[in-house]
């Protein structure tokens, strides 16, 4: 009899054991990241960004869209990346040459837009981050921007009640370190493409421009495609387009990375998608206006000895060239972007 009760007892035993590992089974299924792909526009090369080392899911881009919106990253809590980056003028500083940092500081460059990042190698102004998931501790460390300390960031995202349970969901455990919250940040912010704009559709096929647009198209392609090239808008090189250098901030650009001469006042060209909402222009943001940059073109060169040989005798413009290029880089708007929601802050 004893026997008998103790090889029933046994099997239930077993019984309840499978039970469990089987539930667990289903349970660890379920924490599974979802993978996401990332949607190649029509006409672009392939992307730079190495997605074998940062797989694309579902959970790691909403815990990099949180991170970015997040106050806390700052010092005092009031400079998310959002501060800077506002989604309705395709994430700049709406009209501010520069940003506001901590302590009533200010930056001392004008913040590029987010979106496309996807195909860049480099990132700033003049390129001094060479991996997407590196960029956001220059202003999360700089003591003018977000003036905090990446430690101390970390104990914030660990003592927070969702986090946790939002890093185990996209990277399979619970841990929180500097390196998987960079991660799910690049996720978010390579995710932001930008290619719906009027141009796009006209490149497919589904809309047409207008007679001015079409001109000015034509005067694009002869007089600015070489630097600004298609279809991102930008050849993504380091050029100096003959601004004089800033007496006060004193910024030669490129040359602060390299060290070489032949470097100075060189900095990225920037990407003309969505320039009618990124004002204003320039490394510095000195000019506010297309007609500011066109007459910079044509009669504001400055001539020095790293000036790009394309801009030495300027870019001449009529005065029907003006009004029918500003007509096309108007096209450049993508409307859809700047109202995705899946960029927005999350609610």
């Amino acid at each position: 009899m004893n026997r008998k009760y103790l090889t029933i007892a046994s099997i239930i035993v077993f019984t309840a054991i499978a039970v469990q590992v089987i539930s667990c089974k289903k349970n660890d299924s379920t924490t599974v990241p979802e993978a996401i792909t990332l949607a190649i526009p029509a006409g672009f090369p392939p992307p730079q960004y190495n997605f074998s080392n940062n797989p694309l899911t579902k959970q790691g881009f909403e815990l990099g869209r949180k991170l970015f919106y997040d106050g806390r990253l700052s010092k005092d809590g009031n400079f998310p990346c959002a501060s800077c980056h506002q989604q309705f003028s395709a994430f700049i500083t709406y009209d501010h040459d520069f940003s506001h940092g901590f302590n009533n500081q200010f930056t001392t460059r004008n913040a590029l837009p987010i979106f496309n990042l996807a195909w860049q190698t480099a990132f700033q102004w003049d390129g001094g981050v060479n991996n997407l998931e590196l960029q956001p501790l220059a202003p999360l460390t700089a003591a003018n921007e977000m003036a905090e300390d990446i430690n101390t960031v970390i104990n914030k995202l660990k003592a927070d009640n969702l986090y946790p349970g939002m890093f185990k969901a996209a990277f399979g455990n619970s841990e929180i370190n500097s390196q998987l919250m960079l991660k799910a940040m690049a996720q978010f912010m390579v995710m932001m493409v930008s290619a719906d704009s009027k141009y796009d559709r006209v490149k497919k096929g589904t809309a047409s421009f207008t007679a001015e647009e079409t001109s000015g198209y034509n005067t694009f392609k002869a007089k600015c495609a070489a630097c600004h090239t298609e279809p991102l808008f930008t050849d993504l090189s380091y050029r100096n387009n003959g601004l004089e250098a800033n007496s006060f901030l004193n910024d030669y650009g490129r040359m602060r990375i390299t060290g070489k001469n032949t470097d100075s006042l060189k900095f990225k060209v920037p990407s003309l998608r969505n320039t009618a909402l990124t004002f204003p222009y320039m490394h510095d943001g000195r000019l506010y206006t297309f007609d500011q940059v066109l007459n910079h073109y044509t009669t504001g060169i400055v001539q020095s000895p790293t000036l790009d040989p394309l801009l030495k005798n300027g870019i001449a413009l009529n005065s029907t060239e003006r009004i029918n290029l500003k007509a096309f880089l108007k096209t450049l708007t993508d409307s859809t972007f700047i109202k995705d929601p899946r960029f927005a802050q999350p609610r």
